[in-house]
């Protein structure tokens, strides 16, 4: 195998143009074999297998700097660059991230895991090279789907002033995750089909090497030159009118094509833009056919594309998508709002029940939630579902825009809490923090998948914003004969004991339901108390079991600062300060990539971890 071969970028210009080629399958094949064992971001990786290996022939790697947007299509990169023996362990704990990550390896320059990024980190990696006085090459690899950001543009207008060489890769696939939306898609899909370029350069290339002796000299020299015809050819030239020079579009599964491009772009001065076609999935037909799918895969049988989990009970997210389709049969005025994850929030059922009322406006967080605003303000009930991770790029948007005006705009706040295997950038362990400091926000959080339906059927009642964040996975089923009717500020009393008091939030409730069972067998009567709203707290469930225990237990799935935990601490110390308080939260740091249940041992929140702190704190005895 040629791949065996590679260990290094330079063993790559060994290669000839046909082995090249062959060493694009065998990459394919390792990566479909890998995640099909591990999980992971398939359809994307497969996408982009030649334009890495082009980049890496035309580069002088690591000296060069390569910021993958996302990053979720670094896999050939980080087998080129030597770490194709790590594999195994892909977004294990311990093993190789998903993503670049500068700690892993001298190639990966920039940490990424969200969208629309790697323009701005470009120029300013590149700004800083010329004020240092240093010579290096810096590519910023964009997708389509990450045009649909806007701090891509605020980045495309600034890099248009820059006096020396940025290179940005437009990797084009038509694709975010889910299929892309809006103008820029519109614009691209016309460079790509537009008949006019595409036959004319088809035409004069035939017409030029039919002239004899010196046809496919001049016909390869105006092919270099296309980027000449191309400006007349295509209307708006968007890039080139914002001072960027746009060469393209290239075939991205040409090695060699998009090699002579990029060494064409390395000669300017200035800003210049490739665009470069791909398929996400490429080589791998179910991966071709549903893209969409193939995103992010858990381990899969290769010949049928199937997942090899046996089918789970249903998760917080389809409690969500089937009670939102509910309340919105019922509430004509309810609208959906994603941004370019409709299968990932579940909206895609919403979307296939009321088509006219779900809006998808591209991976564009603030502009969903102030467009959200706006349609509050025009007399709808919006709901924005997100990830907990990319919702925290929409801040400024909440705080200003929707909590402001007090407007009626609902947050299925999902993956909130742990996720797992995609590290650092998607663990859901801020939003408490950031949530609860504004203020009109309300934030929920269900113990069980009876009470997230209760808590939605509350938020699009409530006059102003509301939040209700809950966990990936499986929901929960037990402690389904408790459902006290939600009110604002209230929690609920599950069990009342007389040794130590469990305050609870969320998908810690369960933690604490076990925790009480194995200190049951040990002689200790808990109180098990489920707190529902991380704001408003609810102080006079805290003054009951104040007045009634000497010590009291706070556990939610955020980091400590700005978590239930500090706030009931102040409460309590404010005005039972012979109450003892323990607060168990994840501690103030990012989490990286593992199985949730591991990391949950190691961050000590599991609930024999739990025990051993309270044995440690002197609460019960060892």
């Amino acid at each position: 195998m040629i791949l065996e071969k590679i260990k290094e970028p330079k063993d790559l210009r060994r290669l000839s143009k046909k082995e090249l080629d062959i060493l694009a399958g065998e990459i394919r094949k390792f990566i479909i074999e890998k995640t099909s064992r591990t999980g992971g971001h398939l359809a994307s990786n497969l996408g982009v297998v030649e334009l890495t290996i082009a980049l890496y022939l035309a580069l002088d790697l690591p000296k060069d700097k390569i910021i993958w947007d996302v990053g979720h299509q670094s896999y050939t990169h980080k087998i080129l660059s030597g770490r194709k023996d790590g594999f195994d362990g892909l977004r294990q704990l311990g093993g190789l991230s998903g993503f670049p990550k500068v700690t892993e390896s001298p190639y990966d320059c920039f940490d990424t895991g969200h969208s629309s990024t790697s323009v701005s980190a470009g120029l300013g990696i590149a700004l800083g090279r010329d004020i240092k006085g240093e010579d290096y090459k810096v590519v910023s690899v964009i997708g389509d789907g990450a045009l649909t950001g806007g701090m891509a543009y605020e980045a495309l207008n600034n890099a248009s002033h820059i006096k020396k060489n940025f290179i940005i890769i437009l990797n084009d696939n038509n694709m975010s995750i889910s299929e892309n939306v809006g103008g820029m898609s519109s614009y691209l899909n016309g460079i790509r089909t537009g008949k006019g370029y595409n036959e004319l350069k088809k035409n004069v290339e035939q017409s030029l090497r039919s002239v004899p002796a010196v046809g496919d000299r001049i016909a390869d020299r105006v092919k270099r030159m296309k980027n000449g015809i191309k400006q007349l050819i295509i209307p708006g030239m968007l890039f080139e009118n914002m001072g960027i020079t746009y060469l393209g579009p290239v075939d991205g599964h040409d090695i060699s094509a998009v090699r002579r491009a990029v060494e064409d772009a390395k000669k300017l001065d200035h800003a210049v833009i490739i665009h470069v076609l791909t398929k996400k999935g490429k080589g791998y037909r179910p991966a071709e056919e549903h893209p969409e799918k193939f995103h992010g895969v858990e381990p899969f049988n290769i010949r049928t594309g199937r997942s090899l989990s046996e089918k789970k009970a249903p998760s917080y997210t389809d409690v969500f998508s089937k009670k939102l389709c509910e309340l919105a049969e019922e509430n004509k005025d309810i609208v959906g709002i994603t941004a370019a994850m409709p299968d990932g929030t579940g909206l895609s059922e919403f979307k296939r029940h009321f088509p006219d009322r779900f809006f998808d406006v591209g991976i564009a967080e603030a502009h969903a939630v102030t467009c959200a605003a706006g349609m509050a303000v025009a007399g709808l009930r919006p709901v924005v579902a997100v990830y907990s991770s990319f919702l925290q790029r929409a801040f400024d948007q909440i705080v200003h825009d929707v909590c402001l005006q007090n407007l009626p705009v609902v947050f299925a706040v999902d993956r909130a809490g742990l996720v797992g295997a995609d590290g650092e950038t998607h663990q859901g362990i801020f939003d408490l923090s950031y949530l609860c400091q504004i203020p009109n926000m309300t934030v929920m959080a269900p113990k069980n998948s009876r009470e997230l339906c209760a808590m939605l059927e509350w938020a699009f009642k409530n006059p102003g914003p509301v939040a209700v964040r809950y966990p990936r996975g499986t929901a929960y089923e037990g402690l389904s004969d408790f459902c006290d009717e939600i009110v604002k500020g209230k929690g609920e009393l599950l069990h009342e004991g007389k040794d130590i008091a469990l305050f609870a939030l969320g998908s810690m409730v369960s933690t604490a339901e076990h925790i009480s069972e194995k200190l049951s067998e040990r002689g200790y009567d808990l109180t098990l108390a489920n707190a529902r709203f991380a704001k408003p707290i609810d102080t006079e469930l805290l003054d009951r079991l104040c007045r009634t225990h000497r010590t009291i237990v706070t556990l939610e799935e955020n980091v400590e600062r700005g978590g239930i935990g500090l706030s009931a601490d102040a409460y309590i110390h404010k005005n039972y300060p012979e109450v003892k308080i323990l607060n168990i939260t994840i501690p103030d740091a990012y989490v990286e990539h593992g199985d949730v249940t591991a990391l949950r041992h190691i961050l000590r929140i599991d609930s024999d971890s739990v025990i051993e702190r309270m044995e440690e704190e002197g609460i019960i005895e060892k």
